[in-house]
């Protein structure tokens, strides 16, 4: 603001004199010049006007230059990565807008780098979680495969490996799933269909993939679901979400125990509450469990792949609710999905 105040003051001054000394010479042709003359006169005032051009054309160059140099100068310092010094955002002058504007097109492609960057370090984690996760089933399947030909057995161990090989081949296919679903929901290759459908079918749906497993520990399952009670989902992916949480629930809970379903509609969301009479989660552990492949050592004996709460955080997270869970160590937890009313 200074340097433009500055600036007018000068060139304020140069105006003037250019003109008083233009006002001076015509006067002084004036006086003493003979009036028939008009000549003088005429070369009088071109004088004038000649000495105020080159004065505005020495003003406009010293502007045009001192311009350039400061754009080259932060132009030189943005591209070494550094931010120039200066007042930029707080000055009324061309060059000070200009900067401006190119620190924030720095600030934005720092950003954008940043983000890249960040980008690139979790897909290289995603595929050595990947590799980790895929290098236990292959290496047994070429384990068992190799006793296969090369032992002869009998009729009993050869069933029973290939048994422990299909066991295998079909946690392969669970990881591949998992992974095909995640893919789509992160890259967003699916679209939501959301609609106002009744949960008691949501769940049902996600009851029936878990029902074979909870019989065969005899878990007690309980629904308490009034009807026609509804909210805005997308019935599959919310099933899908649902068996997650109700599988890891069957998964944890000892042979004999109880999982419990409920739901509780409110004024902008409905809660379905899952309780289990599990082990728990730690308290500092109940935000790591929707991480990608996050696994507790509790879970270590567990089949699983750390996938299901992650997917079932994103797909409630798509349809703008979300997901909560309090737990006890030795008490049992409770995973409350919010699902918009």
């Amino acid at each position: 603001m200074k340097r433009e105040r500055r600036d007018r003051i000068i060139c304020f001054c140069m105006i003037f004199t250019g003109a008083a000394l233009s006002g001076g010479f015509l006067y002084t042709v004036w006086i003493y010049v003979p009036r028939d003359d008009i000549r003088y006169l005429l070369a009088g005032l071109y004088g004038g006007l000649c000495v105020l051009g080159l004065l505005g054309n020495f003003r406009q160059r010293r502007q045009i230059c001192r311009f350039a140099d400061e754009l080259c100068g932060t132009l030189d310092d943005l591209t070494a990565g550094q931010k120039p010094e200066g007042d930029f955002f707080y000055e009324d002058t061309l060059s000070s807008k200009v900067q401006g504007k190119l620190l924030q097109f720095y600030d934005l492609m720092s950003e954008e780098r940043r983000l890249s960057r960040q980008e690139k370090q979790v897909i290289q984690e995603l595929v050595s979680d990947i590799s980790h996760q895929v290098k236990t089933p292959i290496a047994n399947l070429q384990m068992f495969s190799g006793i296969l030909r090369s032992r002869d057995l009998s009729e009993e161990k050869r069933a029973e490996f290939l048994e422990m090989e299909a066991g295998q081949v079909d946690k392969l296919d669970f990881l591949l799933q998992s992974l095909i679903k995640m893919s789509r929901l992160e890259t967003g290759t699916f679209t939501m269909h959301m609609e106002r459908a009744d949960l008691y079918d949501t769940i049902a749906q996600a009851l029936s993939g878990i029902w074979a497993k909870a019989e065969a520990k005899n878990l007690d399952l309980a629904v308490e679901c009034g009807s026609g009670i509804t909210a805005r989902h997308d019935p599959k992916w919310t099933a899908e979400a649902l068996f997650n949480i109700l599988d890891n629930a069957v998964k944890y809970t000892p042979a004999g125990g109880g999982i419990r379903i409920s739901v509780r509609p409110w004024q902008f969301y409905t809660r379905v509450d899952i309780k289990d009479t599990g082990g728990g989660i730690p308290e500092e552990h109940c935000h790591e469990i929707f991480k990608r492949f996050w696994r507790g050592e509790e879970a270590a004996s567990k089949e699983g792949v750390g996938l299901g709460l992650y997917l079932a955080q994103e797909i409630i997270t798509k349809q703008r609710g979300y997901i909560s869970v309090r737990s006890e160590v030795g008490s049992g937890s409770t995973f409350s999905v919010y699902l918009l009313t």
